[in-house]
């Protein structure tokens, strides 16, 4: 139980900061004690946002407190020092099984803060302090905690590999260099570390630019999307309206035939019955004149009937009739000699309409001839909407002309030994170093050059040659990040233009090529399909080269000197001014 209360109160005087007995003890106002140094340090930190914490309960307060020594603390823990009591250390600063343990500690170890590849052991802070403190240990040199210290050791010479053999790749020590290592490209460890973590400073930057093409590239993407989506909806919309207008002109000319085919029925209706009211007049009338000719007819004497037979005389004399009627004629009229046909009424009446359907279905006949010609081209159309569609290649240089670009050399990739001039159109290779400023995306090892422009879409240039050999060449922007010659990686595409020869390599694999040769070579590029060509332009366009691939980023056109001092090669501006005769 006593131990158990000395512990605690051990604890009461440990600073949480640095985890040690306090030293010029302070509380603040939560009430929780620290270093005045260490709550100084944690506040420091805590300037910019004008808002202090405490680093256990995390309660904050503005404006910084001003801090004051904790006398009765203060005493407490120099009490706690004269009975030789000292501070146990948290649990969380002992050693697990996955921690570095520290060298010195006895019994239960603490963990280590930092190795030193000097004395090959690693130590706690309080065992580190000599290394701070101490003149004799200033030249060691402290990493992070480390269990495999053993690994710097020279297997055979029991000695600290301090250097680094470039020749074998691998670390050794001064003796190794004397010996088995003698005459290789050596140099001290330290400096091998200091210059590929400049080439990984360099590859970060290249892959934070391969990150922005690539967000520029999904810029053009969505664009794509967004553009598809437009024209879509603009093409549904349009033949919406455009059907909807055939559909009412339709509508139109059928509300059309249907007016006049009713107002040719209500004529001919109309018609009809006048015509029909005129016989029934006639019909009632020739039956009483039948009537009253047959009540003379049926008159017995001789006188009378005579002189009837005068009066009704225009009764016997119809109008209608073919021939006046006789003594010895029939009694009744001859049907045969009326003017009104009947047979005539039904067969015009039966075709009149038949011939009006025949017109209307003989329409409809040809817009469904129409519409079935016509709507292949249509669906045609729709199949064609491709986004990655290839488009035609040009056949002549005017056609190539259509898609040229303006491309200038960056200077920031240009080899040293390469003056850029007229404009950064133009490369020629130097005997002097050119005074560039450093730059990570800087060719160090071949003279080579990027252009300052990426290339997307459908782009033409042309590359002039004047003395000695060049590459003219398409690459990715992250080309620069393992320094290599252009084509002799999956990044880069290279046409070899001679005196007298070509020769295209990618990926290390050379084609020779055998084509017409000129002093200058159009390359024609469509990102979307995939195609990068190499023409000889002459008189005609020849074609030397092509390339069929998927290109995943933005491209760069490029330039390799493979000439001796002199050599020059040179992006044309395409004007009407330079044109080929």
């Amino acid at each position: 139980m006593a131990q158990t209360e000395v512990q605690m109160e051990i604890e009461r005087i440990c600073c949480s900061i640095c985890l040690d007995q306090l030293k010029d003890p302070v509380a603040i106002s939560c009430g929780h004690n620290y270093c005045m140094n260490c709550i100084t340090a944690h506040w420091d930190e805590e300037d910019e946002k004008k808002l202090y914490s405490c680093p256990q309960c995390r309660h904050t307060v503005t404006p910084r407190p001003v801090l004051v020594k904790n006398t009765m603390l203060a005493d407490l823990v120099e009490e706690m020092k004269k009975t030789g009591l000292q501070a146990a250390p948290a649990d969380h600063c002992y050693a697990g099984v996955e921690d570095v343990a520290c060298d010195v500690c006895t019994g239960r170890r603490l963990k280590a803060l930092k190795s030193c590849l000097v004395c090959l052991a690693s130590y706690c802070k309080k065992h580190l302090q000599p290394h701070y403190d101490s003149p004799t240990f200033k030249n060691h040199m402290l990493v992070d905690p480390s269990n495999k210290l053993q690994e710097n050791i020279c297997s055979r010479h029991n000695e600290v590999m301090k250097m680094f053999c470039r020749t074998d790749q691998q670390c050794i020590c001064y003796l190794c260099s004397m010996d088995e290592h003698k005459g290789h490209d050596t140099v001290s460890a330290e400096a091998e570390r200091t210059a590929r973590q400049r080439k990984l400073g360099w590859s970060r930057i290249n892959i934070h630019q391969r990150i922005l093409n690539r967000k520029d590239y999904l810029k053009l993407l969505q664009q794509e999307v967004e553009a598809i989506n437009v024209s879509a909806d603009e093409t549904v919309e349009h033949s919406e309206q455009i059907f909807t207008d055939l559909i009412r002109l339709i509508e139109k000319r059928r509300s059309e035939l249907e007016q006049q085919v009713r107002s040719q029925q209500r004529t001919e209706v109309s018609r009809v019955k006048e015509l029909q009211e005129t016989l029934e007049q006639e019909i009632t009338e020739l039956r009483r004149n039948s009537a009253e000719l047959k009540k003379i007819s049926q008159t017995e004497d001789f006188n009378q009937f005579l002189h009837n037979y005068r009066s009704l005389s225009p009764l016997i004399e119809s109008k209608d009739s073919s021939s006046d009627f006789t003594d010895s004629s029939s009694d009744s009229t001859d049907s045969s000699s009326d003017s009104i046909d009947s047979s005539s009424i039904n067969s015009r009446t039966l075709r009149y309409f038949e011939d009006v359907t025949d017109a209307a279905s003989e329409v409809r006949d040809e817009l469904q001839d129409v519409l079935r010609k016509k709507w292949t081209n249509v669906s045609l159309a729709v199949s064609k909407v491709d986004v990655f569609l290839p488009q035609s290649e040009p056949k002549t240089r005017a056609g190539f002309l259509k898609y040229s670009r303006k491309i200038t050399l960056d200077p920031n990739t240009a080899n040293t030994r390469l003056l850029l001039s007229d404009g950064y159109r133009k490369a020629t290779c130097m005997r002097e170093n050119q005074f560039y400023s450093c730059h990570p995306e800087r060719f160090s090892d071949y003279n080579q050059v990027l252009s300052r422009e990426s290339l997307t879409g459908r782009c033409y240039w042309e590359v002039e040659k004047g003395l000695g050999g060049i590459h003219v060449v398409v690459a990715y922007k992250d080309h620069n990040t393992v320094n290599v010659k252009f084509g002799e990686s999956e990044k880069s595409f290279a046409l070899g233009f001679f005196k007298q020869r070509y020769e295209f390599k990618h990926n290390k694999v050379v084609t020779t090529i055998s084509a017409p040769h000129s002093s200058i070579v159009g390359v024609y590029l469509d990102h979307r399909a995939g195609i990068l060509s190499f023409y000889s332009v002459s008189e005609t366009m020849t074609l030397i080269h092509r390339v069929q691939t998927t290109f995943t980023q933005p491209l760069y056109a490029g330039l390799g000197m493979c000439g001796p001092i002199g050599s020059t090669a040179e992006l044309r501006e395409l004007t009407g001014a330079n044109l080929v005769k």
